[in-house]
C-alpha cells in the first residue's frame, strides 16, 4: 500500500488532467481509468506522445475498424505508456488477428489483445484463446443472458490458470451463488465471481472477505457500488492487507478525491464512483513487486482483470450515451 496518499492523488489528477488536455471529447469516466494505466506504467502523461500514437494507429487501420471506437483514447494510453508503442501496436494486431479465429470481432477482443501481448508468448495463443473459447461457450451455458463480448477478456485470463477448466467454473459458479446472496444480479456480481476465481482459495472465504471489505466501507460512513464497482474491489479484496488497513486505505484516498476538480460538488463524480476511483487507486505499488509466491502473482492477476472490468464499462456506457446521442438526433 502507499504510504503517501497526497502524492498518490496528485499524480492521478495530473495524469487525468493531462489526457483531457490532449484528448478533449472522451467522457468523463474514461479519463480516470485511463490515468491509471500511466500510474502503473510509472510514466508521465505525455501529449506528443500520445498524438503519435494516435497517429500510427490512424494510419494502420481503417475508419470502421474495431481499434477506432471507444476502445481507442485507452489504447492510445497503453501504447503511449509502455516503452516500446511500435512494437506493442504490432503484437496488438497480430494478437488480434489471432484471437478472430475464435472470437467475434469487437473493442472487447482489442482490450483483450492489448493484455495478452504482456502477459503471453506470441506461440502460446493459439491455444490460450481456444481453451478461453471454450471457457467463455460455458460461462454462456450457465448465464446466457449476463454473458457477453466484455467476458470473452476475463475468458482469457482465466485460460491462464493451471487449474482445469471444471475447477474454474465450479469456483466462478460458487462464488457467484454466494454473492448473490448479498448484492444485486447484473454483470457486475458476475465479473467479480470471474475475478475471484482467479485465485485458488475457497470460495466461501474469498466472498466473506470482499463483503467485509464492503461492509466495512459503510460502516466507516462511505459508499460504494454494488453493481460495476464490485470487480475491483474483489480484487482488492484478495491481497494479503486486513480488511481494516484496506477500508483505511480507501477512505483516506476518497477524502483526498473529494477536494479535487471534477470529485467534489454537484456536478462532480458521484461519490460511489469516487470510491471506487479511491479503492482503484489503492492497488498500486508502491514500485514494481517481485511476484515471489503464487498468492501474489493469482492477487496481481485479479487486479489487471478488475481494471479490464473497469474500462469494459466504460466502453460499455460510452457506447450506450453515443447510441442514445444517434438515436435523439433523428
Amino acid at each position: 500500500m502507499h504510504t503517501n496518499p497526497q502524492e498518490l492523488v496528485a499524480r492521478f489528477i495530473e495524469a487525468r488532467d493531462g489526457i483531457r488536455s490532449a484528448f478533449r471529447l472522451g467522457n468523463d469516466y474514461i479519463y480516470p481509468v485511463c490515468a491509471q494505466i500511466f500510474l502503473t506504467a510509472d510514466r508521465p502523461v505525455e501529449e506528443a506522445r500520445l498524438k503519435q500514437c494516435k497517429a500510427m494507429v490512424k494510419s494502420t487501420t481503417g475508419p470502421f475498424s474495431s481499434f477506432r471506437g471507444n476502445i481507442m483514447l485507452p489504447l492510445l494510453c497503453m501504447l503511449a505508456a509502455g516503452d516500446d508503442p511500435e512494437g506493442r501496436w504490432d503484437r496488438t494486431q497480430r494478437c488480434y488477428t489471432s484471437l478472430k479465429d475464435d472470437f467475434f470481432s469487437s473493442e472487447y477482443l482489442v482490450l483483450a489483445a492489448l493484455l495478452l501481448t504482456d502477459i503471453v508468448e506470441e506461440g502460446n495463443l493459439p491455444a490460450l484463446a481456444a481453451r478461453g473459447k471454450a471457457l467463455y461457450r460455458r460461462m454462456k451455458q450457465e448465464h446466457p443472458f449476463l454473458t457477453g463480448q466484455e467476458d470473452s477478456v476475463f475468458a482469457l485470463l482465466l485460460a491462464e490458470s493451471p487449474r482445469s477448466d471444471d475447477e474454474l467454473i465450479e469456483d466462478m459458479e460458487a462464488c457467484y451463488r454466494l454473492l448473490d446472496e448479498r448484492f444485486p444480479k447484473g454483470d457486475g456480481l458476475q465479473t467479480a465471481s470471474h475475478v475471484l476465481a482467479l485465485s485458488d482459495e475457497a470460495p466461501e472465504r474469498k466472498v466473506r472477505r470482499l463483503i467485509e471489505l464492503f461492509d466495512g466501507i459503510l460502516a466507516a460512513g462511505g459508499k460504494y457500488g454494488k453493481d460495476r464497482q464490485l470487480p475491483i474491489l474483489a480484487a482488492l479484496s484478495l491481497s494479503e492487507e486486513t480488511a481494516e488497513a484496506l477500508v483505511q486505505g480507501i477512505l483516506e484516498i476518497d477524502a483526498l478525491l473529494s477536494e479535487q476538480k471534477g470529485y467534489r460538488g454537484v456536478f462532480g463524480i458521484d461519490r460511489r464512483t469516487r470510491t471506487m476511483h479511491a479503492a482503484m487507486l489503492l492497488s498500486l505499488p508502491d514500485k514494481r513487486p517481485e511476484l515471489v509466491n503464487v498468492t501474489a502473482q493469482q492477487t496481481a492477476l485479479a487486479m489487471i482483470a478488475a481494471q479490464q472490468a473497469l474500462m469494459c464499462a466504460v466502453v460499455a456506457s460510452s457506447a450506450a450515451s453515443s447510441a442514445a446521442a444517434s438515436s435523439a438526433s433523428h
